[in-house]
């Protein structure tokens, strides 16, 4: 079989376009012709308000389609998979991407112990995997998130808010995926623990090339990641650029430096 080739870069998104309510005729977009590219290594921030289309532009790109989300115009590849039809690879794209959604702390699985959690990408896909290598693995990224190594054992219901966001980011990195794609993945985590997470994305980046891709409104994480920055607005992205001092606007936006501000 042959090798497939290496992609020029992590995400490529052209004139990109997403509805929400299907393929049909008039259905309305969420996401209107957005391009950009995210090399291999690098982090790109998604900003805007509510309502701008981050979520759902995460969505798509993760390969977690939303009941009723679909690509509508335009193409987008991640590592090289065509998202707008990925076929056999859509189990590929689950693989090499690490997807932390929206409020994903709040969402995981109620009858499973955090260690289950976390491992479960893995043991989905791999029921003979060695079980000994597994539980370091786990406590290695339980660690590296400030989560007590007791916190295994537990039951995400026993757990902090702060607590469960971490297990959520522990278990979107435990495949070691090439990009992660992060919806407000530092959500209800404190300074230090912020910092923590932080880091294990840029010793990733440093490491093994992982890119980042992340929808946030907070100047810290853009800052402190040294993140490219793309700006939306109903849909459209409006801005871009490096850091939320050097944004370039599309014609007409001139006046919407309002949106980089929490």
């Amino acid at each position: 079989m042959a090798r497939r080739a290496e992609p020029e870069v992590a995400i490529r998104c052209i004139d990109l376009s997403v509805s929400r309510s299907g393929r049909t005729s008039g259905a309305p977009r969420v996401v209107e012709g957005v391009t950009f590219d995210l090399p291999h290594g690098a982090a790109l921030s998604i900003m805007g308000p509510t309502g701008a289309g981050k979520s759902s532009l995460m969505a798509i790109l993760a390969g977690h389609h939303e009941s009723g989300l679909a690509v509508v115009g335009g193409s987008a590849e991640v590592e090289g998979i065509n998202i707008r039809r990925p076929g056999r690879a859509r189990r590929v794209l689950t693989y090499v991407t690490g997807y932390l959604p929206q409020s994903a702390g709040a969402h995981l699985p109620a009858r499973m112990t955090v260690s289950e959690v976390v491992s479960e990408p893995i043991t989905s896909r791999d029921r003979r995997v060695n079980s000994r290598a597994l539980a370091v693995r786990v406590a290695s990224l339980l660690d590296e998130l400030m989560l007590p190594l007791g916190a295994a054992t537990k039951y995400p219901y026993e757990l902090s808010a702060g607590m469960r966001q971490r297990v959520a980011f522990a278990r979107a990195l435990v495949l070691q995926p090439r990009v992660l794609i992060g919806d407000d993945p530092f959500a209800n985590m404190d300074v230090e623990v912020r910092k923590a997470a932080m880091d294990a994305i840029a010793h990733r980046r440093h490491d093994y090339g992982m890119s980042a891709l992340l929808a946030t409104n907070d100047a810290d994480v853009v800052r402190q990641l040294d993140t490219s920055v793309l700006v939306m607005k109903a849909g459209h992205a409006v801005g871009f650029g490096h850091g939320t001092d050097d944004v370039f606007w599309t014609p007409g936006a001139e006046n919407e430096s309002q949106l980089l501000v929490p």
